[in-house]
């Protein structure tokens, strides 16, 4: 196989290098957002009020506004239609019969499978004490009666973004996940401004895992999101996007010429610091031992990170999925050195 024309840095190449298409999908979502493509569903709004004027108002406005909306006539009803369809939003009036406002939210929350939608309460009571015990049973916006419309979606939308992008945020480290990362992609290739994308991923991580066991396996994730965030915006500044794609995978989008230097800090810095998180007499030693399936002893170094890159500088991309598969490529290449080491692409269009 034709090796890719790349710049290797801090390793000598030991095997042809493998196109590999790994961490972000580069196909099934592309190929869905594609022109032409199916268009996203629109989010759906549960509506819950015993008034039939209000909930009929408020149908109205939401449809018109591009959501989805069902309607209760009470909580009772409202949790049967969210279990048989999960909705982004319910908004509920908290005055109702049978069961209230308080109640709905306190019964979604302590449902793992509802659990996670957002609730806006509705209410003609604007007392304190009422918004407060909104807000303790989980309630995500509260919003007194008589509402002004514009106020409402926008209140609608700003708790529907937040829920997206708590959906798209990494659980582990708080870094934005793979939505997000597609998202800045996307908008770097629209702007048309030459950007860089580095993907890296450790060395022996899981060997790591297996020895250490998972939970120090979290806080050298947790660590290498920390490393690179801060290596990363202190090189390439503000504008600079860091992401985290899961397991020991983290994305960096920033301009063109701050790439290599910001692979190079991250690799100084993960090479000075990660050896700290191995116990004094693994670390004398330089490596751990690890049984594997046949029960054979199999000694690995310590952690190291490869980087690669890809850069619209030389080569324009048209869509998110050429940059990663460049960068994936880059980075499978890199990975047959030994140590940490980072590959720059440097093929032309």
């Amino acid at each position: 196989m034709r090796e890719p024309d790349a710049a290797l840095h801090s390793g000598a190449v030991s095997a042809d290098p493998v196109s590999v298409h790994g961490g972000i999908d580069v196909t099934t979502d592309a190929e869905a957002r594609e022109p032409g493509g199916p268009t996203p569903a629109p989010e759906s709004v549960l509506v819950v009020d015993d008034d039939p004027f209000i909930a009929r108002l408020l149908e109205i406005e939401l449809r018109a506004a591009g959501y989805a909306v069902r309607v209760a006539s009470d909580g009772e009803q409202a949790l049967a239609l969210v279990q048989d369809e999960l909705p982004d939003l319910v908004l509920a009036d908290v005055m109702m019969p049978n069961m209230d406002g308080f109640e709905l939210t306190r019964r979604l929350r302590k449902d793992s499978r509802t659990s996670s939608v957002s609730v806006i309460l509705l209410t003609a009571r604007g007392l304190s004490a009422d918004k407060l015990e909104g807000f303790s049973v989980g309630a995500d916006d509260y919003i007194v009666k008589p509402f002004d419309t514009p106020e409402l979606l926008a209140r609608i939308r700003g708790v529907l973004r937040r829920a997206r992008e708590m959906r798209a945020q990494s659980p582990l480290t708080a870094l934005p996940g793979n939505v997000r990362i597609e998202e800045e992609i996307e908008r770097r290739v629209r702007s048309g401004e030459p950007f860089a994308v580095l993907y890296s991923d450790l060395d022996h991580f899981k060997a790591y895992n297996d020895h250490y066991g998972f939970l120090r396996g979290d806080r050298v994730i947790q660590f290498t999101a920390r490393l690179v965030q801060e290596a990363a915006l202190e090189v390439g500044g503000e504008g600079t996007f860091v992401g985290h794609v899961g397991g020991d995978d983290f994305v960096v989008v920033c301009a063109a010429d701050a790439a290599e230097a910001i692979a190079r800090a991250v690799i100084d810095r993960f090479d000075r610091e990660v050896p700290n998180h191995y116990d004094p007499a693994d670390r004398e030693r330089g490596f751990i031992e690890v049984v594997d399936r046949r029960g054979e002893t199999q000694r690995f170094p310590v952690l190291s990170i490869s980087i690669g890159i890809a850069s619209s500088a030389r080569r324009r991309f048209t869509h998110f999925a050429e940059a990663v598969a460049v960068a994936t490529e880059m980075k499978a290449y890199t990975k047959s050195t030994q140590g940490s080491s980072f590959a720059a692409d440097r093929r032309t269009s």
